[in-house]
Order: C-alpha cells, then sequence, then structure tokens
C-alpha cells in the first residue's frame, strides 16, 4: 500500500475531514513521495527531532502523528528553523509522515475513548457540544485522592494536580489542554474534569466552581491513543511493521 492510499483509507474510515476543526492543520505533514510503499511505520504523539532520528535511524519509512508537524505556515525552508529542519532531514531521507490532530480527538474511538478505557469508566457518552469529550462513570462512589492516584498510575505520571472537594463518581474526560470544557463539563453534571492541563485560574477555582479539577499532563493524556493508530493501521495495512514511539522529553523531579 502506498502512503497516500493509506493516508486516504485512515482519512475515510477513521478519522474524516469532517472532524477537523477550523483552525486545524492536519494531514499530510511532508512527503516527498505519495507514491511510496508503506512498510514500516513510526507512531508517536509528537514529532520532535529526536522522533525524526529515531525513525530515519531504524528504517522507518513512514510517521503517523497526533499533533501536527506543522501548525503554522512556514515562509522559508532552511536548517535555521526547527521546523524547517525536521522537514529538511525527513525530505532528504524519504520518511513521509500524516497527521491527525483535532479530528483524532473528535474519532471513535480516539484520543478520549482512550483515556476512558484505560481509567475503567462505564455508561460513555459523548459530549454532542464539541463532539470530543466524553463522560463516564464509576459503579461506586471514591475520594478525589484515590482517583488522583488511580490516574497517575493508569497514566504513567509523574505528577498529578488536582483540586476540589466532591467525591468522584461522574468524571468528564479531554485529553491534552481541556480548561475550555469546564462549562461543558458542569453541563453534563459531571463532578470531576481529567485533563492534561488547565490553567492555574481554573484549578485554583476548582472549589468555587463546583467540579473537582485533575491535571495528568498533556502527554500523558493523550499518549494512550497511539495505540488507536497503530490498531487502526493494523487493520487496514496487516502486514506492515509498526512502532509506538515515546516522544515526551519534558522530565519532573
Amino acid at each position: 500500500m502506498t502512503f497516500k492510499e493509506l493516508y486516504d483509507k485512515l482519512s475515510r474510515a477513521h478519522y474524516p475531514d469532517v472532524l477537523r476543526c477550523s483552525w486545524d492543520n492536519d494531514g499530510i505533514m511532508c512527503a516527498s513521495n505519495l507514491d511510496a510503499e508503506i512498510k514500516n511505520v513510526l507512531i508517536a504523539l509528537d514529532v520532535t527531532m529526536d522522533t525524526v532520528d529515531y525513525a530515519v535511524e531504524n528504517g522507518f519509512d513512514t510517521i503517523i502523528s497526533h499533533h501536527p508537524l506543522v501548525f503554522r505556515a512556514q515562509k522559508a525552508l532552511s536548517p535555521l528553523s526547527f521546523t524547517q529542519n525536521k522537514l529538511i532531514k525527513l525530505i532528504q531521507n524519504n520518511v513521509q509522515v500524516m497527521s491527525f490532530h483535532t479530528r483524532l480527538d473528535a474519532s471513535q474511538p480516539g484520543v478520549n475513548d482512550a483515556l476512558t478505557d484505560i481509567l475503567n469508566l462505564g455508561n460513555i457518552v459523548i459530549d454532542e457540544s464539541n463532539g470530543m469529550g466524553r463522560i463516564g462513570e464509576y459503579s461506586s462512589e471514591m475520594s478525589l485522592e484515590e482517583f488522583a492516584k488511580k490516574v497517575k498510575n493508569a497514566l504513567g505520571s509523574p505528577f498529578v494536580l488536582y483540586n476540589g472537594n466532591r467525591p468522584v463518581k461522574r468524571v468528564y474526560v479531554i485529553g491534552g489542554d481541556g480548561k475550555d470544557m469546564i462549562d461543558s463539563a458542569l453541563e453534563m453534571h459531571a463532578d470531576t474534569i481529567l485533563t492534561g492541563r488547565a490553567s492555574y485560574n481554573t484549578t485554583i477555582d476548582a472549589k468555587d466552581i463546583g467540579i473537582n479539577i485533575v491535571e495528568a499532563g498533556h502527554f500523558f493524556t493523550e499518549h494512550p491513543v497511539c495505540k488507536v493508530i497503530e490498531n487502526d493501521v493494523l487493520a487496514i495495512c496487516p502486514n506492515v511493521k509498526t512502532e509506538i514511539y515515546n516522544s515526551n522529553s519534558i522530565k519532573a523531579i
């Protein structure tokens, strides 16, 4: 199967264009040859230079990412820009890149379905107001501290921030930066919102807002979707080699 054929099949069957937010930039990010045969696919949340180096050094012809390799318009192509430097190395080594961003957030399964699965939430409902958030329930209540520990262990986060004073049972899940979804979570009667990052002011006001806020890190709340991408690729191309790359370079002590 060619690179373009795989992109078209993933777009039609799993991550349709209609789910992409108007401000977003995803899709085919870098391709010197749309007809290149796909044999080895590297899947990562981010196309960092480490990701590019790993792909080149280990013979991958394709990278599929969640976060777009190119988000802002590029006005030139030279090693003076870190984004353009990655593009140059990818082209020189015949590595093609496709990214699925907000349409992967909203797809089923997508970023937030992967989160609800790993946290063993049940009775999942899609937030129809944005198509991205998911809300699920536990069969019984637990303390906020107990839930925060559960999240930390399930996602492998180095630390989890939390604030609020309500027992946890009905959880709104939004991977990445979810501060803009607080009102949606409240409207869906969630007692807790789990996200990657929320603003300081939003988190400190959690008790006054009337909802628990749990922050587990942008990378850690979205990285589980890489397994979803891998499964979708293998469903289309069962004979290709796939590998998930941990693109996180942010450390915590």
